[in-house]
Parts: structure tokens; sequence; C-alpha cells
């Protein structure tokens, strides 16, 4: 899908999950670079950000979250930035910036004389609200991380393990997709300001502001996330070890029973009708049996 924008002197041309030649006649016609226009057409760039001098090139990523599988898939956007050309090719729709294109689609900008519009403030907008749909799922799993917390001490649930690995997989592909966006948005603020003249630096300072504030917050839930993973396996170790601890109990107590049993039946010649040696054999058991559970009562405290 793809389409087309006028807002005043401004084109917002936006599309997703295009073919290889639609990007390329589209990005001919408006005479960008070569390298730029390959780099569109290729998948999983880097995120980055290549200046030229009317325009600037970047690759931004932001998460997809696959309800079915609960795991974010990379969704690219690049981005072609003129004084007043904006195009935006991405691999997923996203309601987000359905809304933004909306708004400029519906209002009649040509009846404010006086309102001053950038392509650039459009492309923070599209940032901002990505940002914004970051922050609402960063919450979201804070409070996924505090029930998976409650249910790893409440109860050892061995399907608990599916839920820490994917949470554990989703907050690492968070991490590995915005610490390097950090550079390309610092880089951002000074490439917006070479074609806008500083006219709106404090929107992409903000931007900044946002992203250092989403990549410590993936920090955070990382480290909780490992600190859960942590307490489980600390768990699952001790209930195992308890588990050994009760085995270990039953095999020395029957130990004596056995030797007695296979040395009395195999290897000596005993009185089979005294029925009071079978006693005696019987107590001397009871007894060794007590003896050994005193020793490791003593000695592992049961």
């Amino acid at each position: 899908m793809i389409r087309e924008l006028k807002i005043k002197w401004i084109t917002w041309i936006d599309g997703y999950n295009l073919d290889k030649k639609t990007i390329y006649n589209v990005l001919k016609e408006h005479d960008f670079h070569e390298l730029d226009i390959e780099a569109c057409m290729e998948e999983n760039q880097r995120a980055r950000i290549d200046s030229y001098e009317d325009y600037f090139f970047m690759v931004l990523h932001f998460p997809k979250y696959l309800v079915n599988s609960k795991i974010y898939e990379l969704n690219e956007f690049n981005i072609f930035l003129k004084k007043d050309l904006l195009i935006t090719f991405r691999n997923f729709s996203w309601i987000h910036v359905d809304r933004i294109f909306t708004k400029y689609e519906k209002h009649d900008f040509y009846e404010w004389e006086d309102f001053m519009l950038y392509s650039g403030y459009i492309l923070y907008e599209i940032i901002e609200a990505m940002f914004e749909k970051i922050f609402n799922s960063i919450n979201n799993t804070k409070k996924d991380l505090h029930k998976l917390e409650k249910f790893v001490f409440e109860k050892v649930d061995y399907k608990l393990v599916n839920e820490i690995m994917i949470k554990k997989r989703n907050i690492i592909f968070l991490k590995h997709m915005f610490l390097p966006q950090v550079a390309v948005m610092r880089s951002t603020e000074s490439n917006i300001n070479k074609i806008f003249k500083w006219e709106i630096e404090e929107y992409f300072e903000d931007l900044e502001d946002k992203i250092l504030y989403i990549v410590n917050s993936i920090t955070i839930l990382e480290e909780h996330i490992i600190s859960i993973e942590d307490a489980f396996k600390s768990i699952v170790d001790m209930n195992m070890n308890y588990v050994m601890k009760i085995l270990t109990f039953f095999s020395a107590l029957i130990l004596p029973l056995t030797l007695i049993t296979s040395f009395y039946w195999m290897n000596v010649k005993l009185p089979q009708d005294n029925v009071g040696f079978v006693y005696i054999l019987m107590w001397l058991s009871i007894v060794i049996m007590l003896l050994m559970y005193l020793f490791m009562k003593r000695k592992w405290k049961f």
C-alpha cells in the first residue's frame, strides 16, 4: 500500500510492505542517491542516518508485536526528509502512523495562513507516536514481570519457563533495537538544524530524551527478568535437592534391611523354623533403621 498527501507546500508519501520496483520508482523520481535507494530496498538495515546537502536518509527500527507467538518482530522505518518532502516506508502497517496521516488529510491547513508547518515536524510527530507506544509496552511489560515474579514465588510451575524465556527474549530484542538508535537520534538533531535552521530543534531534543528514557527502562527490565530467572532456577534447585535428600534418606534406611536379607538368604545356613531368631533379626533391623534416622536427622536437620 502506498499513498500520497499534499499538506500546503509539503508532500508526504507513506507506504508499507512495498515491492522493490515501487520503492525504486518513487525514490528515483525525487532524485535520491543510488546508495540510499539500494539501502531502502534491502531488509534489516542497521539504524543509521546519511546526510546530504538538501536531505537526509534515516533508518529506524520499532517493534511489531505478534499476538500468536507473543514475541516482537522488527519493523524497519526508512525515512527520506527534504524541506518540502517526507517519505516513510516500513514493513508493516501501523495505526499510529495512520492516525497522523488521517489528521493531516482531514484538516484544511490552507485556511490558516499564519500556520507554519514543517516536514520535520510531521516526522517528529511520527517518531514521538512510536515512542509513546514503546512507553506503553514498557509499562505493560513491567506489570507482566511483577505478575510473573509473584507466580514464581507462589508455586514452581515448569510452564513458567516458557513465559520467562519469551519475556527475556523480547526485552533483549528491544535493547538491541533501541541502543544503536540513541546515536542516530543525536545525529538527527544536528541534521534537522541544517535543513530547518534551528526552527524545530527543541522537538528533536525531546525525542533524544525519550529514547534515552526508553533505553534506561529496558535496561531495568532486563535486570528484573534476569533476577526472576535466577530466583526460579534457585527454587527449582532447592526443590530438586530436597527430593534427592528424601530419596537418599529412604535408600539409607532400606540399606541395612537389604544387607541383612541378602546375607540371611544367600550366605548363611540358619534355622528357618526358629521364630524367635526371625524376631531378633526384625528388631535388629528396626534398631539399625532408627539409628540411621537419628544420625541423618542430626546431620541433615530433617
